[in-house]
């Protein structure tokens, strides 16, 4: 293994394994550390530590990084997410400070930009599409509401260090000088360097001038141009392995209240059965995986899908009577109860929407390890695991995908 990758979160990781894959590399997602039959060029361990305590968010990420460096890796990457969801009090600066920390480093790249989603970075300020961060609809996000775009700032906020920062005028100064632009940061105590990135162009520079650095950060657009570092040092192999083909009923869960994920819902609704799973109905047991269950078998040859995505105001009157952590704990455990009910009775293929759903789902489901297959919107590859016999997944972060992601995804993960 050269590449190594922290990811906090599932569909995070996917998204990020999709990235190295279509560079060329063999890449491999894990649930966690420690499995064996690590046999890949880049190896992506899933976490779910975004939305979790600091200190168990810095104990995991490390754990893992030892495990990807007894693996041989030459670099790490923490990947977290392209709109930086996280808290005033972390988990990115505390796990990016522990991780320089481990490694012996002095320096790191700090970009989530991914120019393809529509995420990028000016001065220092992340963008959605046309909207800055706090206007984009992650202000209202349930777990972590981004009210601040100035990365610098909200990083800040997040460490015991100063934060560096290289606007685009630097970026595109081209690789050697920005190589020297991180080595100035360095040596001026600044660890942890926001950069700036608009375009894959400038993804492409920042890899190159990071090239011999031991920690890259950032969202998946940051891997851009690192599988070409080991290319040029002759140390990719070309290969591709062959995807099994996963074969079976198939099922939509989305568990994501993002506003992408409310329109893709709303598509797949106008031609599909549906079940909405109501925040408050869950909590007072008014919705079981047995009642649920129930109904997806009663729906015969249609693909239904299952959902608690809702206004960011219902969600928001559920954690009031209920408590945020304990309604989120609570959609979670359904979603990873169901999709192993139906994955026992024969279920082979699950198109997942919402990053702590697809965690909660995976590791119900007891997938160590998956391949990474073709691509089926920018930062969403079909993954096949094994649980007896191959099992099929698309893993969607709630922001990404196209409206019509979920119809488009049933049409790659497997055969019925």
């Amino acid at each position: 293994m050269l590449l190594g990758a922290v990811a906090d979160d599932f569909t995070g990781a996917s998204d990020l394994a999709n990235t190295l894959a279509k560079g060329g590399m063999a890449t491999m997602q894990f649930s966690g550390p420690g499995h064996a039959g690590a046999d890949c060029e880049a190896g992506v361990v899933s976490l779910k530590t975004r939305s979790i305590p600091v200190v168990d968010a810095v104990s995991q990420s490390l754990d893992a990084a030892r495990w990807l460096l007894d693996q041989g890796c030459e670099q790490i990457i923490f990947k977290y997410c392209s709109t930086f969801d996280s808290t005033p009090q972390g988990n990115i600066g505390p796990v990016v400070e522990a991780l320089l920390d481990l490694l012996g480093t002095d320096v790191a790249v700090v970009c989530p930009a991914f120019p393809g989603a529509g995420r990028r970075i000016f001065m220092g300020h992340l963008f959605v599409g046309d909207r800055l961060l706090n206007e984009s609809g992650m202000q209202n996000h349930p777990l972590t509401p981004m009210t601040d775009p100035d990365i610098r700032r909200w990083l800040r906020l997040q460490t015991k260090g100063e934060v560096g920062s290289i606007n685009l005028d630097g970026v595109r100064s081209g690789e050697h000088a920005l190589r020297t632009r991180f080595a100035e940061e360095a040596a001026a105590g600044r660890r942890l360097v926001v950069t700036d990135a608009v375009a894959d162009s400038d993804l492409i520079t920042i890899g190159a001038a990071i090239a011999d650095h031991k920690l890259v950060t950032g969202g998946s657009g940051i891997a851009q141009g690192l599988p070409e570092n080991f290319r040029a040092r002759g140390k990719l192999s070309g290969r591709n392995a062959e995807l099994p083909v996963a074969r079976g009923p198939a099922i939509v869960l989305c568990g994501s209240c993002s506003t992408a994920s409310q329109a893709q819902v709303t598509r797949y609704r106008e031609t599909n059965p549906s079940l909405s799973i109501d925040p408050g109905a869950l909590m007072r047991g008014e919705v079981t995986v047995e009642t649920a269950t129930k109904w997806i078998a009663a729906q015969g040859e249609h693909v239904p899908i299952v959902y608690s995505t809702a206004e960011p105001t219902s969600v928001a009157e559920a954690q009031r009577m209920f408590g945020r952590e304990a309604v989120a704990a609570k959609i979670e455990h359904f979603f990873a109860g169901l999709a192993r009910s139906l994955a026992d009775t024969g279920t082979r293929r699950f198109v997942v929407g919402g990053g702590e759903t697809s965690g909660a789902i995976v590791e119900s489901l007891g997938l160590a390890a998956m391949q990474v297959g073709p691509e089926i919107d920018p930062g969403v590859p079909v993954l096949v695991g094994d649980r007896s016999g191959p099992l099929a997944l698309a893993l969607k972060s709630g922001n990404f995908g196209a409206p019509d992601f979920f119809a488009k995804a049933l049409r790659q993960v497997g055969q019925r």
